[in-house]
């Protein structure tokens, strides 16, 4: 049923949103670089690699620079054109490409270069590898304010390979177990109310069993209630 609703919303998508695609890659052919898509090598379903698209909003050569393959607030190799394509999520649209493919679904963890996905524990590094990756899915939507919390960071390697990654671990492993039509169609939900406004408790509420956030990143993902929640 997932992969029947993957091709159903893809197809829709692609169709409908041509309009503004088409404004999309001739703005980039006139701009930046003259890139309009990227393709990055992704670990996907099985543990193989595949090549994620996306519209290019950094310089060619961004992963040979800086701090690689992750990317902070106000990252100096974001082009102009391509802060307002990574704000809006614009940039991530070709993905629908892939969805339609059968290469990822619409819900899903999202797919990580191989450094990122090494960072995750070995334990949800085997649970990750079970289900397609997502263009959207639990651990986007709770870290939807990832870049701007590495931003603040002093020590930006250190949260990302021993907070957030760990943590986005066993929120992708608590999606694999709880995933099916419901799980699916409310991330949908949810990442349309996370685009909207950032702000919002709503995947707290939707899922109260989720596990807690360690107290360093709570206030980063709008955790309601703190250290009395785990109490209850």
């Amino acid at each position: 049923m997932q992969r029947f609703l993957d091709i159903v919303l893809s197809g829709l998508a692609l169709l409908l949103l041509s309009p503004l695609l088409i404004p999309v890659v001739i703005i980039l052919c006139l701009t930046g670089e003259g890139e309009v898509f990227f393709t990055q090598k992704r670990v996907g379903k099985g543990g193989g690699m595949f090549g994620v698209k996306k519209f290019a909003t950094m310089l060619k050569d961004s992963p040979a620079m800086g701090t690689g393959t992750v990317t902070l607030k106000d990252d100096p190799r974001v082009l102009p054109f391509g802060k307002f394509l990574r704000k809006t999520k614009i940039n991530e649209l070709p993905q629908l490409l892939n969805i339609f493919f059968g290469e990822m679904s619409v819900i899903g963890p999202r797919p990580q270069t191989q450094r990122c996905f090494d960072a995750f524990p070995d334990r949800s590094q085997a649970e990750i590898v079970k289900v397609a990756p997502g263009l959207s899915g639990l651990g986007s939507v709770v870290f939807r304010d990832e870049e701007e919390m590495m931003h603040a960071a002093s020590d930006p390697d250190h949260v990302y390979d021993h907070l957030i990654m760990p943590y986005k671990g066993l929120l992708e492993e608590w999606y694999v177990a709880n995933r099916g039509v419901g799980t699916y169609l409310q991330l949908i939900w949810l990442t349309v109310v996370a685009l909207l406004k950032p702000d919002s408790d709503a995947v707290w509420r939707a899922f109260p069993d989720l596990p807690p956030p360690p107290p360093e990143l709570r206030a980063g993902l709008n955790y309601p209630g703190g250290a009395s929640r785990d109490a209850a």
